[in-house]
């Protein structure tokens, strides 16, 4: 990795926190600023995830206690990116998409957010044990901790790998979700744990190709900063392939039904093209698209849709199938 590409991102921790008057520091922030520090594009799937897990879980559970088990989901992957944003604070500010988030914007202090999002990662862990069982809020703790200290701290900015072994941090939802309902850890939410873990990098990396130029400049070894946009590109392909497979479990070991694998095997083919289009998309000797990564971002657009359609399914499968239910 270039040691001027490092240079700089630790130049920019220096810049984001040079010294600011605490008052105008406090003044300067909203309600949204804090709001945003939760990452709440990112939160809403991971709530969304979460609540699959318990809708398909077999056991009902109250509505009120439902509701507060959600609740702790998204307060803990809002503690977890607050916690991100404080310890990335310095490759945010020389990163062009993320330069305006609020601490490296100077409208949030570093201290503020470290605390804002330690209390409220406490609280989701100790709230959950409370209204649901201690299987889920240790769950629930583990996630926290894995995004945190193994992701952000450990991976991501050692090795192309980050996305890949990190990417189980965001897959914890269903799990705990899951727990909540039912106390326990079976094979059904690990399968939902699988998928998304396998989601994970055909997603990131579609962004990190039109992203990358952000990275580099930041140190941060993502994959086409570290092996290339060709390399990136044949890795996309043959995840979403194993993605498509790995989709298909639920029906194979029976917790899944005829709907279900319609949707998987539909949506697994939209995916496919997708992965197909950004290997073959125009492009240099190197891999760098000749057209402005149309390919890559319509991939990445279609990745969201993928796995909110393809939870959905789930849920509306085990439904009809009367196998799952609903805390109404």
């Amino acid at each position: 990795m270039s040691e001027r590409v490092i240079g700089n991102a630790g130049g920019a921790r220096g810049a984001c926190e040079a010294p600011l008057d605490p008052v105008l520091e406090y003044a300067g922030s909203e309600p949204r600023d804090w709001l945003l520090l939760l990452k709440p594009r990112v939160m809403s799937l991971v709530v969304y995830t979460g609540l699959i897990g318990l809708l398909v879980a077999p056991h009902p559970m109250h509505p009120v206690l439902a509701a507060i088990a959600v609740l702790c989901i998204a307060l803990a992957a809002g503690a977890s990116g607050a916690i991100n944003m404080w310890y990335d604070r310095d490759i945010d500010a020389v990163m062009r998409r993320t330069a305006q988030r609020p601490i490296p914007a100077g409208r949030i202090s570093p201290d503020a957010a470290l605390g804002y999002g330690t209390a409220l990662a406490v609280f989701s862990v100790l709230l959950m044990g409370l209204a649901a069982n201690w299987v889920a809020a240790l769950v629930l703790a583990l996630s926290i901790a894995f995004y945190v200290f193994v992701y952000t701290v450990w991976l991501k900015r050692r090795t192309p790998q980050n996305i890949v072994i990190g990417g189980a941090a965001g897959a914890f939802p269903p799990v705990i979700g899951w727990a909540a309902a039912t106390g326990s850890i079976e094979l059904a939410p690990v399968v939902l744990f699988a998928i998304i873990f396998f989601w994970t990098p055909p997603h990131f990396w579609a962004l990190s190709l039109f992203a990358h130029a952000d990275y580099a400049r930041a140190g941060v070894p993502m994959l086409p900063v570290v092996a290339g946009a060709r390399e990136t590109r044949r890795q996309i392909l043959i995840y979403t392939a194993v993605l498509v497979a790995v989709s298909l479990a639920p029906v194979a070991l029976g917790f899944a039904g005829a709907l279900y694998g319609a949707a998987a095997l539909l949506l697994g083919a939209g995916f496919l093209r997708h992965a197909l289009s950004v290997l073959r998309e125009r492009q240099d000797a190197a891999g760098v698209s000749l057209t402005g990564d149309r390919a890559a971002k319509a991939a990445f657009r279609f990745s969201i849709t993928y796995l909110f359609a393809l939870f959905g399914a789930l849920a509306l499968d085990r439904l009809v199938t009367g196998a799952g239910w609903l805390p109404i």
